[in-house]
């Protein structure tokens, strides 16, 4: 049995039954859990030799119609494709950095039978966002190269090591380059003693505040910091 069939036969319970009813021609359970395994493979990181990091939180977009067709068993749905990517995960040696989590959103923007999926390495304190609308000043978001995080904790570490909370691939950032600190309304930014430096609307920083549209860049990687939820849809 290939890699695929075993991905796919770990959600075959949720086809069959009321699954199966639902779905009929729309979004299809496998189709979901293949897209999830393709997001895992896409988004896989080689920090070390023997150490391959792959997303562990998976953000599921849905229409109206598809997600109304599965909100009443959604927990289920989501608990089998998680059961699907830590087989997956197991197959193919991938790293984690937590818990494996799989949630569903509607998007008013996609029609039925079209899905989108986000995913993030997620600690604890961050979680996948899946547009800058959803940034408020408690809970700011960033994004990272088109990758979006919202920030749930006082204090995330950016940074190329896979003990960074939000990991980066670029190998001019350090392994834990910055941090990003929030206190109340107040947000900033402070370098960590990297050997490239952490810059802020060009401004090198020791620490610095950070406010909605801040630019903060750490080698190559540009990260821009919304903290203001009426932004447009694309933050840039």
């Amino acid at each position: 049995m290939g890699v695929l069939d075993r991905f796919e036969r770990g959600i075959e319970r949720a086809v069959q039954g009321a699954f199966a009813k639902a779905f009929k021609s729309e979004v299809q359970p496998i189709e979901l859990a293949s897209a999830l395994r393709r997001e895992a493979d896409t988004a896989a990181a080689v920090v070390a030799r023997d150490r391959t990091l792959v997303p562990n939180a998976y953000l599921i977009s849905l229409g109206p119609s598809d997600h109304e067709r599965i909100e009443s068993w959604e927990d289920t749905l989501a608990d089998e494709l998680v059961d699907a990517v830590e087989v997956h995960a197991r197959d193919q040696r991938y790293a984690v950095v937590g818990p494996v989590s799989v949630r569903f959103e509607v998007d008013d923007s996609l029609d039925t039978g079209v899905f989108r999926i986000r995913s993030a390495r997620v600690k604890g304190t961050v979680a996948p966002a899946a547009t800058a609308a959803n940034a408020t000043v408690a809970r700011p978001v960033i994004d990272v190269d088109g990758r979006r995080y919202q920030l749930t904790s006082p204090v995330t570490v950016v940074g190329r090591g896979s003990e960074a909370d939000v990991v980066v691939d670029d190998p001019g950032v350090s392994r834990r380059h910055a941090e990003i600190r929030l206190d109340g309304g107040a947000a900033m930014v402070r370098d960590l003693g990297s050997t490239n430096g952490t810059y802020v609307d060009g401004e090198r920083a020791g620490a610095l505040p950070l406010v909605d549209g801040s630019t903060i860049t750490i080698g190559r990687t540009r990260i821009l910091f919304v903290s203001r939820s009426d932004r447009s849809e694309d933050p840039s």
